[in-house]
């Protein structure tokens, strides 16, 4: 595995010693003001956070020395809290707890996992391997709150069988007291089928809870009165990442849904990971914005992706060239989008939400990089 290494100005991560297995040092406090520097008028809306990653592997922890990545994030009393993927030595892939007060800079993370699926068949996954690099177990939490319920659901892909979707719940209260009461998982994807990335909207769509379960080829939303299933009842979703109507653009295979829907005053802001056939190999980032009442109607989507890999620490890892949005917050004012890279390490990007929109709605390539913008 990988840690990250300090330089001047720069990110660099080298191949950790089997003997010297110290844990990674903290970000400082100030992270916040360490950002990449904006350029002139033009400069992208959001920037990555130059203390990148914050959170990596800790060898000491037999759990999660591998790999942390693909975090899902709730805005709960004004602090970030993460549920993270951490794969560790027994190739068991884990969810990981920290938290955050600025949405920078880590202030606590828990040293044992907080969750785990119980996988009714032991074996080695093939499918969760070529994922992720885990033999098994639950993938890429997403966490919401609907309608400030006194509950928190959590969709995540469980290594059962197959990739299936699976169902999870916990009172908010538990949570923050970090009494990990979680209700017993529940399928919601039919067996025989692969699915993942499928989300909860942050707020009921007419009365209803609404999960978005595909993109691709259109966007694809069920509707329920509730969020209990009983057993054998399902949601069937359809995938075709071949985006048609999109091929000679940057995002010409979809792969899926990044981070729950956030709502805005211009519509749901809603990020996506996707694949350029001409760029193989890098999973790259997009955003969209939905109708208010209407989330299977897209308003816009960008251009030119927002966020693809470019650093060190987004191309040395399990699998290179892999950056995957799966936590995205609004705190202060500001947008803060948490992200995966190279299936080993977690970082953040951020900007002023509003600026961020603007530049989205008007084609102004709202880009997750310091690099000049150009125009459409």
């Amino acid at each position: 595995m990988f840690r990250e290494k300090k330089g001047k100005g720069k990110t660099k991560i080298k191949k950790l010693s089997k003997q010297k297995k110290r844990p990674p040092k903290r970000a400082p406090k100030s992270i916040k003001r360490k950002t990449e520097k904006k350029k002139q008028p033009g400069t992208p809306a959001l920037v990555r956070a130059v203390e990148n990653p914050i959170i990596l592997p800790k060898p000491e922890h037999h759990w999660e020395a591998w790999q942390t990545f693909n975090p899902g994030v709730i805005l709960l009393e004004d602090k970030i809290h993460f549920l993270y993927r951490a794969i560790g030595e027994d190739g068991i892939s884990r969810f990981g707890y920290a938290v955050s007060s600025d949405g920078f800079a880590i202030d606590e993370r828990l040293p044992n996992p907080v969750f785990e699926h119980r996988f009714t068949k032991p074996v080695f996954n093939f499918y969760s391997f070529v994922s992720g690099g885990s033999f098994g177990g639950s993938e890429d939490p997403r966490i919401v709150q609907v309608n400030g319920e006194d509950t928190l659901y959590m969709t995540y892909t469980a290594c059962d069988e197959g990739l299936r979707m699976a169902l999870s719940s916990i009172k908010v209260k538990d949570f923050l007291r970090k009494k990990w009461t979680w209700e017993l998982p529940v399928l919601i994807s039919p067996p025989g089928e692969l699915h993942k990335n499928w989300v909860i909207f942050p707020e009921k769509i007419n009365g209803k809870y609404a999960v978005l379960h595909s993109i691709s080829p259109e966007i694809s939303i069920a509707y329920r009165d509730s969020l209990e299933f009983q057993e054998g009842e399902y949601i069937y979703s359809f995938y075709n990442g071949n985006n048609s109507q999109r091929k000679n653009c940057w995002d010409s295979w979809v792969r899926g849904v990044g981070a729950p829907p956030i709502k805005t005053n211009k519509g749901w802001l809603l990020f996506y990971h996707a694949i350029d056939e001409s760029d193989p190999g890098k999973y790259k980032v997009g955003a969209m914005l939905l109708d208010i009442h209407n989330p299977a109607k897209i308003l816009c989507r960008s251009q030119e992706p927002v966020l693809e890999p470019e650093k060190d620490y987004e191309s040395n890892g399990f699998k290179a060239g892999v950056i995957y949005v799966s936590g995205a917050a609004v705190k202060n004012g500001e947008l803060l989008v948490y992200y995966g890279a190279s299936d080993s390490y977690i970082s953040v990007a951020h900007a002023p939400v509003e600026e961020f929109l603007n530049r989205l709605i008007s084609q102004a390539k709202p880009k997750l990089k310091a690099k000049t913008l150009k125009g459409t």
